[in-house]
């Protein structure tokens, strides 16, 4: 399909932080295509393969993890890219990128480290997925970070819209290569934040069925919900009653990913180049009203039943314990650390947390929970909640 006019172009793009002369002989890619390449090629992607999505440190092999999650979102973002007109290698950077800057534990070990970084400015694992692809990667020999193009990071940094107030971590980014913050991102960046909301609202409620913690008829109590089973039901009389849930969670991804072109489409009437999305007040890739009703009781119950149940909030607990005394620990210790990050440690109160809380949110679940019990002695019984 051809690239509409008002997608970001890679041709067009504002360029890198940091010039790197020769840096275009590495094959026929676009500038987006090398971000996206980079992205994946990078240390901070490879560990999200163990960073827990919903469930921490399962038994079973077949539950989602950060990695698997992105890599969902970037399939839906593609294809809503493509019948949009938009340019796919750009939607598919932001969406394999946008979790990289979640600690262990996810957002239990987010909480522990805001809570640790309070007198520093805080901490948001928004910001951190920056500060990771901007100064904590370090493939090359003459700069910091994966040097990513400036469309990438301004729709990292503004996929769910204008920031007016960043954190320390985004403004000290955003000083030394202004994003922009104030305005609308690509419809790339929007795009990929709502692949991001059908991807989870619907694969969760897969993990959650297959865990236990969620049944089918917890979920036909949404009028939706139990409207599509009915139809599936009747698609497949007589099927497995696994399979059918796996059909119903596609379908649901389908209806989603469907009204969310026609409704943005409408949108998008009248605007004819980027600078008018940059500048139109208001996000141009959105679901229907209908869907945006819907989504939202979705995530409600979803909060309810599942994030909220009683199990997972006592592992939080325990993930939030162990992120917490391992900061501590490392606080009061820095040779508990490895070598390489003791020895930069820095020697002002604010930069010494803040580093520290570095160190914590690039660490896998299981990592972490290894760095524990060698400083503790074992790991909190429950910690692994399936």
């Amino acid at each position: 399909m051809p690239i509409a006019s008002y997608a970001s172009d890679p041709a067009a793009t504002r360029g890198r932080e940091f010039a790197q002369p020769g840096g275009g002989a590495r094959g026929p890619r676009s500038a987006f295509q090398r971000d996206r390449d980079r992205i994946i090629h990078s240390i901070a992607f490879r560990r999200l393969a163990g960073k827990a999505q919903v469930f921490v440190a399962p038994d079973g092999d077949h539950y989602r993890v950060r990695l698997t999650h992105s890599l969902e979102v970037a399939q839906i973002g593609r294809t809503i890219a493509r019948s949009l007109g938009l340019d796919e290698d750009l939607t598919e950077a932001l969406c394999l990128a946008h979790d990289i800057g979640h600690p262990p534990f996810g957002h239990a070990g987010e909480d522990a480290l805001a809570a640790a970084l309070e007198r520093h400015g805080g901490w948001d694992h928004n910001e951190q997925c920056l500060r990771m692809l901007m100064r904590l990667e370090r493939p090359y020999c003459d700069i910091t970070g994966l040097n990513l193009s400036w469309e990438v990071l301004e729709g990292l940094a503004k996929h769910n819209g204008p920031v007016t107030e960043p954190g320390w971590a985004l403004a000290e980014l955003d000083a030394a290569f202004p994003m922009e913050l104030a305005c609308w991102p690509s419809l790339e960046a929007q795009v990929a934040a709502l692949a991001d909301d059908i991807a989870y609202d619907n694969h969760d409620i897969d993990d959650g069925l297959r865990a236990g913690f969620l049944t089918v008829d917890d979920l036909l109590e949404l009028d939706f919900l139990a409207e599509a089973w009915e139809a599936v039901r009747a698609r497949h009389p007589g099927a497995d009653e696994r399979l059918l849930q796996r059909e119903l969670v596609r379908d649901q991804i389908g209806v989603m990913v469907n009204d969310l072109i026609e409704t943005t489409r409408n949108n998008l009437v009248g605007i004819t180049s980027l600078d008018d999305v940059r500048n139109a007040g208001r996000a141009l890739a959105t679901f229907s009203d209908d869907w945006t009703a819907r989504e939202r009781r979705l995530k409600a119950f979803m909060y309810e039943r599942l994030y909220y149940h009683p199990e997972q909030i006592n592992t939080a607990k325990l993930a939030n314990r162990v992120i917490a005394q391992l900061y501590a620990a490392f606080d009061q210790d820095p040779s508990l650390m490895t070598p390489g990050w003791r020895d930069r440690l820095p020697d002002d109160a604010a930069g010494r947390a803040r580093h520290i809380a570095d160190f914590i949110a690039g660490m896998t679940d299981r990592y972490a929970m290894d760095c524990y019990a060698r400083i503790f002695g074992t790991v909190p019984e429950g910690l692994s909640n399936v």
